[in-house]
């Protein structure tokens, strides 16, 4: 209720009591007949009646519609700066409608806070990780550093050892800055998604000779399922290419003496499946929901020792999520994984 609909209701009250009281008193005047104290004490409180109503109105309106007013004024602001301008409903009932927008803010504030916590504690693991895995290399270079500075450089068995156990600490060091820049950039949707047609068979041959050397060093197979098919897909060829590459990178870390790697591609409709299976030690059921997760890791210390940096399938998830698309896995511990993802085919 405004102040113009009560200044309104109050002059109808008003109007209303004075021609009541007057009809009375003009009735017992044409009778001529004296006002009986019942009769003034009626009136009286007839009048006191609306005294105290009126007074009530003024004090609701002061002390409880007035500020309630202040806040759905408050309220519409607050939505015109955020830009929700649309959201705004007028209502003929405002204090419903005050009630509603409070109730919404209240489930809002509390959603925020929620979120707040989740970012801290995530900021706090992030930190952490980024911390442990950076002190690893960094101590590894201060150990080689300080044995070759007590002598070792002038013992040439040792000198250039240590001096190559340095460098591939500096090159994980270089690695892991590089995946924190590409993730970072990946999460806050930086990634600009060039799509272009290109043949994703050739695309993952291209892979496989960029990697025979390390497969060969632990005498790993990389194959085709299939004979070359030419598979056309609409999507950013550089950020795909990464996406293989840490791919068949992560088969070959964790396959086994003398395994394989296998590709496969499935003409569905109008994507392209994906898959790309190795036979190696293979992942446990209750580790698969976090797989994806930046710097998780099934087996730390072994995964340290194959010199990953726990970013590559976080990497994965965040581009192919730009593409519009997910990553699945498949995987028994001791029998190997099978990742795969789809791609839109070129129309």
């Amino acid at each position: 209720m405004n102040q113009l609909r009560l200044k309104s209701l109050a002059f109808k009250i008003s109007f209303l009591t004075a021609i009541l009281v007057g009809t009375i008193i003009l009735g017992v005047s044409l009778y001529n007949q004296p006002i009986s104290p019942f009769l003034i004490a009626t009136i009286s409180a007839i009048v006191i009646g609306i005294f105290v109503y009126f007074l009530f109105l003024f004090y609701v309106h002061k002390y409880i519609e007035a500020p309630f007013r202040s806040l759905y004024k408050t309220i519409y602001n607050v939505k015109v700066e955020d830009g929700f301008k649309d959201d705004i409903v007028i209502s003929s009932e405002p204090m419903q409608q005050i009630q509603k927008e409070v109730s919404a803010w209240m489930v809002n504030r509390s959603a925020e806070l929620d979120d707040l916590k989740k970012l801290e504690t995530y900021r706090r693991e992030f930190l952490g990780n980024v911390s442990h895995e950076l002190k690893t290399p960094i101590f590894n270079i201060q150990g080689y550093i300080s044995t070759l500075l007590d002598g070792g450089l002038e013992d040439a068995t040792i000198n250039r050892n240590y001096l190559v156990r340095a460098e591939k600490s500096v090159e994980r060091m270089i690695n892991i800055v590089d995946d924190l820049e590409s993730i970072s950039k990946l999460e806050v949707g930086e990634l600009i998604v060039d799509s272009s047609p290109f043949d994703v068979y050739a695309l993952v041959m291209e892979v496989y000779y960029a990697q025979e050397i390390n497969a060969a060093s632990k005498n790993i197979k990389l194959v085709f399922r299939d004979p070359y098919t030419a598979f056309y897909v609409d999507a950013d060829k550089d950020y795909i290419r990464q996406v293989i590459t840490n791919l068949i990178t992560n088969s070959i870390k964790y396959g086994k003496e003398g395994g394989e790697t296998e590709s496969r591609f499935f003409d569905i409709e109008d994507n392209i499946l994906i898959e790309i299976s190795d036979n190696g030690i293979g992942v446990s059921k209750e580790h698969l929901p976090r797989l994806f997760e930046r710097f998780y890791r099934v087996e730390k210390g072994r995964s340290r020792e194959q010199g990953g940096t726990g970013l590559g399938l976080a990497i994965v998830k965040h581009i192919l999520e730009a593409h519009g698309q997910a990553i699945n896995v498949r995987s028994s511990e001791g029998v190997g994984s099978t990742f795969s993802f789809t791609l839109p085919k070129v129309k």
